[in-house]
């Protein structure tokens, strides 16, 4: 039972990491199938000491993602099972104790999966940690339960005892963690609970048998699992001419000087993850718009910060782009004492992406007009 809590606990962490995600909608959700090869171990309820009902555990499993919340799979837990017996003497007149017996079992279920992670916090393919829960059932076939016969054959009642091969139906439920490796691997760690007839250990308890399993191994994506969206196009800035002033004409006719179009500037100031201060390399880009306004005092610049859609979420991106904005108007205003009527600022945070590659949409952008 400490096992099934400590998964919890790693499923609500999971859930708190995965609310600070990145909102992936640029991602469509491709429908895939996967397989699972798992291995770990199982505890079996029983009258032994804990560490005596332990036993190794197998797991294969096919399934198919239907949508980011959905799927279901075709699971076979085998290998092993154990159970107690309080009581056994091994000669006449020796103090009672406990023993421990073995069997064999393989159980192929129907498991239906629910992705937490992507129901509470959005689709994301490429989160780092996924929590999921799943319920089920199926059937447990045990086989080589020679070690508790020969029990009986010692002389102990063991009211439900059984031989040979049985079937019988089985309940399962449990939480997965998935540690997200690339886009076709991820690392995971399951524990799941199965519930069986009284009659699964051999013993008459007057209730069901109980058994647990903690499992780790590798989830490998069977073909795509979401595709990319393109980045909208960035729609370049309009350079509007002006009309031509009407020219009256007397005698003699004056001569009309020519209008001379000032061309738009545009900066691009980069930022590295997670700030928003100015390094040397990108200063450099700041004075040459300096030199540009003070060689065109007429001209304004409009300041638009942005964040990376890779990283993050809302609510942190809105802030690091504004910060981004920010750090350019104070540049311009207090080091290099540009009119603070000239500058306009703006933050997109990561809803607009300029760029098609993630790490350049830290960005401030300075357009003149």
């Amino acid at each position: 039972m400490k096992t099934m809590k400590s998964l919890l606990v790693a499923a609500l962490l999971s859930l708190g990491v995965a609310a600070q995600a990145q909102d992936a909608k640029e991602y469509t959700f491709k429908k895939h199938n996967y397989l699972q090869l798992q291995g770990g171990a199982q505890y079996t309820l029983g009258e032994a000491k804990f560490s005596d009902l332990i036993s190794p555990n197998v797991q294969v499993a096919l399934g198919r993602q239907f949508s980011p919340v959905f799927g279901a799979r075709l699971a076979v837990n085998a290998w092993q099972s154990k159970g107690g017996y309080n009581g056994y003497k091994e000669s006449d007149g020796a103090n009672p104790g406990n023993i421990s017996y073995k069997y064999k079992y393989v159980a192929p279920t129907i498991d239906f999966m629910f992705n937490l992670s992507n129901l509470f916090c959005g689709y994301n393919p490429v989160r780092t940690m996924n929590v999921s829960a799943f319920v089920g059932g199926g059937i447990n076939i045990g086989f080589s339960n020679d070690e508790a016969n020969d029990i009986v054959k010692s002389g102990y009642n063991m009211t439900y005892i059984w031989e040979g091969t049985k079937v019988r139906p089985v309940g399962k439920a449990g939480l997965a963690v998935d540690f997200r490796l690339s886009d076709a691997v991820a690392l995971g760690i399951e524990g799941n609970a199965n519930i069986i007839s009284d009659k699964y250990n051999s013993k008459k308890a007057g209730n069901a048998d109980w058994y647990f399993n903690v499992l780790a191994g590798l989830k490998i994506n069977l073909g795509k699992s979401y595709e990319k969206a393109a980045p909208a196009p960035v729609a370049e800035p309009v350079v509007v001419e002006p009309e031509p002033e009407p020219v009256v004409e007397p005698a003699p006719a004056p001569v009309v000087e020519e209008v001379k179009v000032v061309e738009p500037l545009r900066i691009d100031v980069f930022f590295t993850i997670n700030v928003s201060q100015i390094t040397k390399a990108e200063e450099a880009k700041v004075k040459e718009l300096v030199d540009y306004l003070g060689k065109y005092p007429e001209k304004k610049v409009v300041v638009t910060g942005y964040a990376d859609a890779g990283t993050g979420n809302d609510n942190i991106n809105d802030r690091l782009a504004s910060q981004r904005a920010a750090a350019v108007v104070k540049m311009l205003t207090e080091k290099y004492g540009i009119s603070a009527d000239r500058i306009a600022s703006d933050s997109k945070g990561s809803r607009v992406q300029p760029f098609a590659e993630n790490d350049m949409n830290r960005v401030s952008i300075c357009i003149t007009e």
